[in-house]
Parts: C-alpha cells; sequence; structure tokens
C-alpha cells in the first residue's frame, strides 16, 4: 500500500487498507464488520479492550490506524464523504495525514477519532456516536 515518505497512510490506500483489517479480523472471528453504522459500535468496542488490555500505544498504532481507517470508510460508504489526504494546517490540527470530507465540505478526522478513544475511553470518543453526529450533516446532492 502506497505511503508517504514518512511511512504514514495515503488518501488513496485508504479503501484498502480497511478492506484488509476486515478480511483479516473477520477470517478468526465472527465479527459483524459490514461497513454500517451498527458496525462501529464494534470498533468501539476492540478500541476499549486494547485500552484495558494495557496495549502500548507505539505498538497499538497499526491496529489503531486500520481502526480509524474501517471507521473512515463506513463514512465513506454509506455518508457519501471521500478520503483526502491532510494539507499542512489539517495536519496541524488533527495531527493525522488523511481525514474524510464529507459532502457538506467538512473535513472530519476519523484515525484521530480513534486516537482519542484510546488514549481517554471517553464516552463522547465513540465512533458510533461520531458517524450519527457527521451524517445528520450531510447534504443530499441532486443527481
Amino acid at each position: 500500500m502506497a505511503e508517504d515518505r514518512a511511512g504514514e497512510p495515503r488518501a488513496e490506500e485508504m479503501r484498502a487498507r480497511a478492506a484488509a483489517f476486515v478480511a483479516h479480523v473477520t477470517a478468526r472471528n465472527r465479527l459483524p464488520l459490514d461497513y454500517s453504522e451498527r458496525s462501529l459500535r464494534v470498533v468501539d468496542f476492540m478500541v476499549d479492550g486494547l485500552r484495558k488490555g494495557g496495549a502500548d500505544p507505539d505498538r497499538a498504532r497499526g491496529t489503531l490506524v486500520a481502526l480509524g481507517a474501517y471507521a473512515g470508510e463506513v463514512l465513506v460508504r454509506r455518508a457519501g464523504a471521500v478520503w483526502v489526504n491532510c494539507d499542512a494546517s489539517q495536519r496541524t490540527c488533527f495531527g493525522q495525514p488523511v481525514a474524510v470530507r464529507m459532502p457538506d465540505g467538512r473535513v472530519w478526522n476519523p484515525l484521530g477519532k480513534v486516537r482519542n478513544r484510546f488514549e481517554t475511553g471517553a464516552p463522547e470518543e465513540s465512533l458510533q456516536l461520531f458517524y450519527l453526529r457527521l451524517h445528520g450533516r450531510a447534504r443530499r446532492v441532486a443527481a
């Protein structure tokens, strides 16, 4: 998968990264990772499990990026978002190299949301709630 010179993920690879994660995780477990809004609750449980299990943040980085890719891909598939590479100001704000742009033009940070859930465990950092908040802001585009 394509990455920039610093080893960071790129927008062009996020769909494939999410798909690889789903294939890997569902091959061993019967998890309902079907890119639905409901499946984001599973992501919350997985992040919480890593956190409660005492996972080292550096060692968990790849898994957290994969979970963020999955969460972002749910927004892409269900809410009309697109993956974008962050510009310098977005990188400063988000602390991530990629984000999703919603149909209303706003740019959001699913990788950072996963990282926040991992670091704090706070209920307001739920990926499912994140989706519900953002999806309601999507504009319908006339055909």
